[in-house]
């Protein structure tokens, strides 16, 4: 198979897993080359993302590799299917891949959850608040530029509308003070607000409210996203910063994460408690 220039996300997770595997049985690349009939450059370049490798080659990897875990190994041969094509690779090329990779690491969830100490969650934003949100970006964004983000992440909502098969719940917890900002202005604001109080009606998704009576939180403020993937081995941590996002999948990562969604659920405010703090905020707006 040829080789990417710039590997997704998704696809350099694979690889990272094929090659844990193999660490794990105690195997060479000079083994694996042998497995597949190749060499050992090209297995560091499956290894990497930079070249795909067949749902059947992987089979052919983990049985020899030793790996019992059917689960996972079908979770990793279906990554590796390459028939799918995601609606976000019609803005590769024109928007940065990190913003891609946020939308395919949440299509592929069979979970999300996230925390929030600034902005409103992005599967939870108007196009004004949107639009707001990108114009305040420094270097400033051209125009264009700012209105094709607006459009990406709208469609990424759609990920909320997949009914069954295929539904995915999604728990968003929000600082006060994120609610309290006037992205847009205050009209903009107000039909935010209106907008998450209707979607936390919704079937399969909980926004709670953390007051700012709460004080102190764990963590450094960054925007937390935590995609569950199809099986527990698979789950990715993306992580807001000013110079773009990163992920992470490190178990040790992994786990500090979870303890910090933990922490978020236990001090947040019921999902109707927090409904009508947002309301008493509209009011005050």
């Amino acid at each position: 198979m040829p080789t990417r220039p710039a590997p997704t996300e998704r696809q350099k997770r694979l690889g990272a897993e094929l090659r844990r595997m193999r660490i794990a049985a105690g195997r060479t690349t000079e083994y694996a080359a042998g497995l597949l009939g190749t060499d050992r450059t090209k297995v560091s370049n499956i290894e990497s993302g930079v070249r795909a490798v067949s749902p059947e080659r992987i089979r052919i990897l983990a049985s020899n590799y030793e790996c019992s875990d059917e689960a996972y190994v079908e979770a990793l041969a279906d990554t590796a299917d390459t028939r799918r094509r995601g609606w976000w690779q019609q803005y590769r090329g024109t928007l940065p891949q990190g913003l891609l990779d946020v939308a395919e690491l949440e299509w592929f969830a069979t979970r999300l959850r996230s925390y929030q100490t600034v902005h409103i969650p992005g599967l939870l934003q108007l196009g004004g608040y949107a639009r707001a949100v990108f114009a305040a970006a420094l270097p400033p964004l051209p125009t264009s530029e700012v209105e094709l983000r607006v459009v990406q992440r709208l469609r990424r909502q759609q990920v909320l509308d997949r009914e069954q098969p295929g539904a995915v719940e999604y728990i968003a917890y929000v600082h006060e003070w994120a609610l309290r900002m006037q992205f847009g202005g205050r009209r903009a604001m107000r039909e935010q607000l209106q907008h998450i109080c209707e979607m936390s009606e919704r079937p399969r998704i909980e926004i709670r409210v953390l007051p700012v009576e709460a004080g102190a939180f764990p963590g450094a403020g960054h925007a937390v996203l935590y995609a569950h993937g199809a099986v527990p081995q698979l789950d990715t941590v993306q992580l807001d910063s000013a110079h773009g996002g990163e992920f992470t999948h490190a178990e040790a990562q992994l786990i500090k994460y979870r303890s910090h969604l933990d922490w978020w659920h236990a001090h947040t405010l019921s999902p109707e408690d927090s409904r009508d703090l947002i309301h008493t905020i509209v009011h005050q707006l």
